[in-house]
């Protein structure tokens, strides 16, 4: 394989099977989600030809798939923005781009990662704030909320852990256009390398800057175009992780994004909407049907003039003549356009186990048994997604105690962290409260201080009440008798004095 990156556009369209059919939507090819497998670490750094194949093969095969998913991310849906345009040239021609996939991929992510995703060590306080403060200077649950982002679209998400200048464990997300992983060809497929390649400036003659990460050490190359005998080994550092830190985190076995399946389902909507939309402008400028005398130039006139004056000549035998004027277009049928509509709607929803919030019997029951039972797609999605998600993170943490022992920083029994993922769904508290309250229970007042949502602090909330209460009681000393030296005056029942 050797195709030089000036024809990485050529190259990458060949690589896509776009169907000439309308509506048939963007499909992909057998090879752009594959895994790349090799030996071992140190034969591949010892053959740079197989290396810069996989490279080639990247840039070629995988990121146009990749990208494809980002631009219907992003609204920019490739069917309606590539088509060809309406062969009447005065006709309209509206494509209204419609973002599914940005609904799909946010709905799924606020699911998963609303409520932050809890790591903790029990029965030891101090792995907890190690954890803790590792996870607060990398920002993880922001970083795990865009890591399950990049699941959704891609199906696939990198991430880097690395020490920085400050001798901080740190884990940053990659571009997953960018960046892959290679596996040894075992059973047991275990990472061997992750490589990831970029240009510090775009433009022709700046060269790749390609990152190789062993489980040891860090090479790094320099490489005009993705060939052996192109890429210079520029620097070489060694790492403490024990393992390969660029780690792969994958949405299901498949590596395919929640809205990759119905990309077809997403050009055919918004070809309706266009036709739709294209109708309603056309229907503005119909044909204007005159049966009758008038003269062109008087019509033009008239109808310019939204006025139209229709005058009829008598026949030979004195009878009056006959005039009409209607305009001609296409009809339409509504009901069945918008059925057709609604019905590519509800599978869209259908296939990517996500609500249709527009749909009234969605919210009509706001039990939670019902709940449930409109969401089962998606908690059998979501359990999936979480079973892959932990397994890298077990491996991020795992590397991360690597470092922590190398660095005699403390220590840690990977296995008996605790990961909690907790569905963000939402709560019928009063039910719960009345149920709760039926059968006697009873809250404290932090407690029901938490359940609201404008306290962020309840114990700080409750310093608060204390406060005020304090504040509002009369202070003893000022019910002393100031003629008794400021001591309490003296009750007239005691030491035998009478009683009034």
């Amino acid at each position: 394989m050797s195709v030089d990156t000036n024809d990485f556009e050529t190259a990458a369209d060949e690589s896509l099977t776009r169907p000439r059919s309308q509506g048939a939507g963007v499909q992909f090819s057998s090879e752009a989600r594959i895994h790349y497998t090799y030996s071992s670490a140190e034969d591949l750094l010892n053959n740079l030809d197989d290396l810069a194949e996989m490279l080639e093969h990247h840039l070629i095969h995988q990121v146009p798939r990749l990208d494809i998913l980002d631009d219907y991310y992003e609204g920019e849906n490739t069917r309606i923005s590539e088509g060809v345009r309406r062969r009447e040239s005065h006709l309209a021609d509206h494509r209204p781009p419609h973002n599914y996939a940005e609904y799909v991929s946010q709905f799924i992510q606020g699911y998963m990662t609303g409520i932050p995703i809890r790591v903790t060590y029990p029965d030891d306080e101090k792995v907890n704030d190690l954890l803790l403060d590792i996870n607060r200077q990398n920002d993880a649950d922001a970083h795990n909320s865009e890591l399950i982002l990049d699941l959704s679209i891609y199906g696939r998400a990198y991430e880097l852990l690395f020490r920085d200048k400050s001798d901080r464990n740190r884990f940053v997300r990659l571009d997953a256009l960018q960046t892959f992983v290679i596996y040894d060809d075992t059973v047991e497929q275990k990472p061997i390398a992750g490589v990831r390649y970029y240009k510090k400036a775009f433009r022709a003659n700046v060269p790749y800057t390609v990152e190789v990460y062993t489980d040891s050490k860090k090479v790094t190359y320099e490489s005009k175009s993705f060939q052996a005998r192109d890429m210079k080994e520029t620097a070489s550092e060694f790492h403490h992780f024990r393992g390969v830190p660029v780690i792969e985190y994958q949405n299901n076995r498949f590596r395919q994004g929640d809205f990759e399946k119905v990309l077809p389902l997403i050009d055919l909507y918004d070809a309706a909407q266009a036709d739709t939309a294209n109708y309603m402008t056309d229907l503005n400028d119909a044909l204007l049907k005159i049966v009758g005398n008038v003269d062109l130039p008087d019509a033009k006139k008239m109808k310019d003039a939204n006025i139209l004056l229709l005058q009829t000549e008598t026949d030979s035998e004195g009878r009056q003549g006959h005039a009409d004027a209607d305009y001609i277009y296409k009809k339409y049928d509504v009901g069945g356009v918008e059925a057709y509509k609604s019905r590519i709607q509800n599978d869209i929803h259908m296939f990517t186990n996500t609500p249709n919030m527009n749909d009234e019997k969605f919210a009509g029951n706001s039990s939670g048994v019902s709940m449930v039972y409109k969401l089962f797609g998606l908690e059998q999605k979501r359990v999936t997604k979480e079973r892959f998600f932990k397994r890298s993170l077990m491996e991020r943490y795992r590397m991360l105690n690597n470092v922590l022992g190398a660095a005699q920083e403390g220590s840690f029994i990977v296995e008996d962290l605790d990961i909690v993922f907790t569905p963000n769904l939402p709560k019928n508290v009063k039910d719960e409260l009345e149920m709760f309250s039926q059968n006697g229970g009873k809250l404290s007042n932090r407690t029901m201080l938490g359940l609201l949502s404008f306290v962020d602090d309840p114990a700080e909330e409750e310093e608060r009440i204390e406060e005020e209460e304090e504040a509002k009681r009369i202070p003893y000393d000022f019910l002393a008798d100031p003629n008794e030296g400021g001591k309490p005056p003296k009750d007239p029942t005691v030491e035998g004095e009478p009683n009034g």
